[in-house]
């Protein structure tokens, strides 16, 4: 633990002292390049003030480079090859892909964890930021809701877990679930064993973790509205759900959209929930666990890669959409 602590220290001050040291050395030599001083002192700065962005931005793009783009056309390489990467295979691999049961059943969870968790998310968030904006202790309520966000997946998971857990009949539940449902005199279940319903149980997990994100998001947009606007509507004698809904809620469609599409981006690639909770048994897997089974599990580079590519083009519109859309908030 100490090493790890010592070695995670350790990176940090390299790093940022490393990008001081970048910047500063870059600065000077650039201004011995094109000195901003002397005869052609107008020109050097103009030639310097165009070159440097570029160089700030030399050491993002080419680690960008390095572990975005490159590892796509390398995957894409994978793809067409077998398990092993030495034989080329063309399609056979997205063959396979096709005429699999579980790669079906991925896409299929995964459509249903587009459905709800994104709609559940940003609805839930834009009515807590909506109501802890009303009341004296809002910044308190805010702090708790958001509170789940510096969990990562897994902790959500086992903490989660815990409160599905099923110990058997004759012995004492210690899950929170069943043990209220005990208390009312229903039947403990296996929560995460049951077909169909499982998902909705390990949907319920990153609901609770992004509807702080979406709350935060859509709070600060909620109090970018111009006052004179809410003002007009109760003058026009508006009621609250009214101001809330055809007032409020339009002038921020843009901030609720771009949430909506972060969510979406993390829902296809949800993976760490699944492989704590049930590792993708009783119907509940998901693209980036089948990924994840393949490539260490099975051995098999290509299928893994195959299914990678996949998720790669069902993120790419939608991250594309939510950047052209943010830069058009910005505006």
């Amino acid at each position: 633990m100490m090493q790890q602590l010592i070695m995670a220290g350790g990176t940090i001050v390299v790093g940022v002292f490393g990008c001081v040291a970048y910047f500063f050395a870059a600065n000077l030599i650039l201004d011995r390049i094109y000195p901003p001083r002397g005869p052609r002192a107008g020109p050097n700065i103009a030639r310097a003030s165009a070159i440097r962005p570029w160089l700030f931005l030399l050491p993002a793009i080419l680690l960008l480079g390095i572990y975005l783009v490159y590892p796509v056309f390398v995957s894409i390489w994978l793809s067409l090859r077998d398990a092993s990467g030495e034989s080329f295979v063309g399609l056979a691999n997205y063959e396979w892909l096709m005429n699999d049961g579980k790669f079906r059943e991925s896409i299929r969870n995964n459509f249903l964890w587009l459905l709800v968790v994104p709609a559940a998310s940003t609805f839930v968030g834009l009515i807590a930021a909506a109501l802890t904006d009303r009341i004296a202790w809002g910044n308190f309520a805010k702090a708790l809701i958001f509170m789940p966000m510096a969990i990562s997946f897994v902790g959500a998971s086992v903490i989660w877990k815990f409160i599905y857990d099923y110990r058997g009949e004759g012995r004492e539940e210690i899950g929170l679930l069943n043990a209220v449902i005990e208390a009312l005199g229903g039947t403990e279940q296996t929560w995460l064993a049951i077909p169909f319903w499982n998902n909705f149980f390990l949907m319920a997990v990153l609901i609770w973790i992004q509807t702080g994100f979406a709350m935060v998001i859509l709070s600060a947009a909620l109090r970018g509205i111009p006052e004179e606007t809410v003002e007009a509507a109760i003058l026009d004698g508006a009621s609250p759900l009214q101001i809330f809904l055809k007032i409020k809620v339009p002038q921020i469609w843009g901030t609720i959209a771009v949430v909506w599409t972060t969510i979406t981006i993390l829902v296809l690639k949800v993976f760490d929930i699944v492989l704590a909770m049930t590792n993708g048994q009783w119907g509940t897997q998901v693209l980036a666990n089948l990924m994840f089974d393949w490539m260490f599990r099975g051995n098999d580079a290509g299928r893994a890669s195959a299914v990678a590519l996949v998720i790669m083009i069902l993120v790419t519109p939608i991250m594309i959409w939510n950047i052209v859309n943010a830069r058009k908030e910005t505006r």
